[in-house]
């Protein structure tokens, strides 16, 4: 399988969660916006945050537009090109704002750089729905500091990764690495589970469990589907794996995390729901000149 880095593998759910604004939302200072460079034998893609530095590698303008609005890229509806450039920002974010509103940002760049006019609709998709068991989950608490409060995606978010596993810090203490055959979560909420979960399967991971607090998670996958899932969050990612690679999702199960999920009472059930899609009015197919 071709190599993948990924600078970072961060659901924008987990950094749009909770942000609202009374003002205009904020606007990155300074960003730069380019071609990316043809990647033959090893791809390089995600986002990097460290202090005011954003960084995202090798992405289309499906991928930005889905990130900007906290969506898979299947819930951006718009011309087959979107998929096809891909392009490299980076950008300064403002003292004093935190990661969380990179989302809003990434939204004012598409607007002022790619002219991104579009509007909101609802269609029906298949989903997996996280749901507990009636009594209870049986989960390990994460054990935090006296005083520290978990706020993923609120600090650096770093992560490397390659054809022999992923590792990421989503920041206050939240972790998670794919590697050696399982996936092993650290101080997530449900809902940053979900997210996590959602970049390794083949459709949207919803959390409606209303179950409070951080767990520590350790999910053991058979080899089969540690590789499906290790591609998934590639192909989830942007990146474009050769048929040989993709071939191997043909055998396996779309969710392979739900019998080790039983365990701790916890289960994925498969619906269709009705979820946000952003349907691109209009939209440049290259920036203005930075």
């Amino acid at each position: 399988m071709r190599a993948v880095r990924l600078l970072a593998v961060l659901p924008f759910a987990v950094l749009a969660s909770g942000v609202g604004f009374a003002q205009a939302p904020p606007a990155f200072e300074v960003a730069s916006i380019h071609p990316s460079a043809e990647q033959m034998d090893r791809a390089t893609v995600g986002m990097h945050i460290d202090g005011a530095q954003f960084r995202m590698n090798y992405q289309s303008l499906r991928n930005y537009v889905a990130m900007a609005f906290a969506m898979r890229p299947g819930q951006v509806v718009g011309p087959d090109w979107l998929a096809q450039s891909r392009f490299d920002v980076a950008a300064k974010i403002p003292d004093g704002v935190s990661a969380t509103h990179v989302p809003e940002m990434l939204q004012q760049l598409l607007a002022s750089r790619f002219q991104l006019q579009f509007h909101r609709d609802q269609r029906e998709f298949p989903v997996y729905v996280l749901t507990a068991a009636k009594d209870g989950v049986k989960l390990k608490a994460s054990e935090s500091a006296p005083g520290e409060e978990v706020r993923p995606g609120n600090l650096n978010v770093t992560g490397t990764g390659s054809g022999q596993g992923v590792a990421v810090d989503l920041g206050g203490g939240s972790s998670f690495t794919l590697a050696n055959n399982r996936l092993e979560v650290t101080k997530v909420t449900m809902e940053s589970l979900a997210n996590v979960l959602r970049l390794m399967m083949d459709r949207p991971v919803i959390d409606p469990t209303g179950v409070a607090g951080t767990y520590d998670v350790l999910l053991e996958l058979t080899p089969d589907d540690y590789q499906a899932a290790l591609i998934r969050s590639a192909v989830n990612q942007g990146v474009v794996l050769p048929p040989a690679a993709l071939s191997v999702l043909d055998n396996v199960a779309g969710d392979p995390f739900s019998n080790q999920l039983d365990r701790f009472g916890l289960h994925l059930d498969s619906r269709k729901s009705p979820l946000d899609v952003i349907v691109i009015d209009s939209i440049r197919r290259t920036p203005t000149d930075n």
